[in-house]
């Protein structure tokens, strides 16, 4: 997924929530940019994300994030790598150790433009994380990256109060509860 395809996949991106299809602006915008996909773009870039899922759709693999104290969703930095896709696997394996990983659907499952925190090295900046549906074995052992304190399968009936409200999470998983529905 290159960045023309990626344009093509936001511009035809399609969702329920207001607050989501509000952003699709601005992820096209930065499009434009040719540090999009570079942390160095300081104001902002590209992140993408995995939302890992049992095939039961009853739990989802969330990490336990070293740097922002909050439990998120596995994903990372584009570091200059246009297919977005990619990253989330790649991102995915490495903040997990699983090597079951099945990609639900190519398409955006979802998309968020959240704000990060100044630290020791960067300004506050923006990330725009594109985010995809991925299935994995629950019963695979997990191995923790050195970006998270902890990573595990958190039963979607306890994800709210684990994650607060975090509200891209909480949507997340009100998709994967609806399209339970389809499947």
């Amino acid at each position: 997924m290159d960045s023309i395809l990626l344009r093509n996949f936001i511009g035809n991106y399609r969702t329920p929530f207001e607050e989501e299809k509000a952003m699709i602006p601005d992820f096209l915008a930065l499009l434009d940019d040719p540090m999009a996909f570079s942390r160095d773009r300081k104001e902002g870039h590209f992140t993408a994300s995995a939302w890992i899922v049992n095939k039961r759709r009853t739990h989802t693999l969330l990490t336990l994030h070293r740097k922002l104290q909050k439990w998120l969703q596995l994903g990372g930095h584009a570091d200059g790598n246009e297919n977005l896709l990619e990253v989330a696997m790649d991102e995915a394996r490495e903040e997990s150790g699983l090597t079951s990983l099945r990609l639900v659907d190519r398409f955006i499952f979802d998309l968020d433009r959240h704000i990060i925190p100044a630290n020791a090295k960067d300004p506050q900046h923006i990330h725009y994380d594109v985010r995809f549906l991925i299935e994995a074995e629950m019963d695979e052992p997990l191995v923790i990256s050195p970006e998270s304190k902890d990573l595990a399968w958190v039963g979607f009936d306890m994800t709210a109060e684990l994650v607060g409200y975090e509200g891209s999470i909480l949507r997340m998983l009100e998709k994967t509860s609806r399209s339970e529905i389809l499947l």
